[in-house]
C-alpha cells in the first residue's frame, strides 16, 4: 500500500491532518521495537503492555495537541516517552537501583551509599526517605543530557552500550556525561547541605 512507503514525518503530518490510517501504519511500523525496549527494562509482560499503551496514549495526545516538533524523528521521540514512563514506573514502585560508577569517576561514588539502610527507627526511616526524595529532586537540576543518562543508570540499570545506542552517541560520550553528572550531583549535594549521617 502506498501509505506504507511514506516516511514517519509524512505519516505524522497525515495523522495530524486527520488520517487515522496513517497512525495505524506508524504504530505497526514501530510497535515491536518500542514494546521490546519497554519489556527489556521491566521484565514483566503485563507491566510492559500497560506502559506500551500509556506511551501511545501520550504520543496520540501530543500529536493531537500539535506539540510534536521532532523534525521527522518519530521513533527516538516515542522511545523517549516510553523511557520516561518506565522511569516513572520504577519511581512509583520504589525500586530505585543504586549506582556505583567507579569506572567513570576518580573516587568511588555511590549516590545512596551515604544513606545507611538497615536497623533504622521509624524516625530515621522518615529522614532517609526525605533525603532520598531530595536527591531525586536534585537530579532534576542536572543538564538534560546528564540527567537522562543518570536516570537510565539509576532507575533502569542500563549498560553504557544500551544507553549509547538509545541516545545515538558513542560509549565514551555516554561515560563522559555520566562522569559529569556525578560530579555535578556531588556539588549539588554539598551546596544544599544534605545531612547524611543518619
Amino acid at each position: 500500500m502506498a501509505m506504507q512507503r511514506l516516511d514517519d514525518r509524512e505519516l505524522v503530518s497525515l495523522y495530524i491532518g486527520g488520517s487515522e490510517k496513517a497512525f495505524e501504519v506508524l504504530l505497526m511500523r514501530h510497535k515491536e521495537k518500542i514494546y521490546r525496549f519497554i519489556y527489556m527494562k521491566v521484565r514483566d509482560q503485563l507491566i510492559a503492555e500497560d506502559i506500551f499503551q500509556e506511551t501511545f496514549v501520550k504520543v496520540i495526545n501530543t500529536l493531537k495537541l500539535g506539540n510534536y516538533n521532532e523534525e521527522g524523528k518519530f521513533l527516538p521521540w516515542a522511545m523517549r516517552i516510553a523511557h520516561n514512563l518506565v522511569i516513572d514506573h520504577f519511581r512509583r514502585s520504589n525500586k530505585m537501583k543504586m549506582i556505583s560508577e567507579s569506572s567513570s569517576t576518580k573516587e568511588d561514588f555511590n549516590i545512596f551509599s551515604i544513606l545507611p539502610m538497615e536497623g533504622k527507627t521509624v524516625e530515621q526511616q522518615m529522614t532517609y526517605d526525605e533525603l532520598e526524595n531530595q536527591m531525586v529532586s536534585l537530579i532534576e537540576h542536572l543538564p538534560e543530557s546528564q540527567k537522562g543518562i543518570l536516570k537510565m543508570r539509576l532507575y533502569q540499570d542500563m549498560s553504557f552500550k544500551d544507553i549509547a545506542e538509545l541516545e545515538d552517541i558513542s560509549i565514551n560520550t555516554a561515560l563522559g556525561r555520566m562522569r559529569y553528572a556525578l560530579i555535578n550531583l556531588r556539588k549539588l549535594i554539598e551546596k544544599h547541605n544534605l545531612v547524611t549521617d543518619i
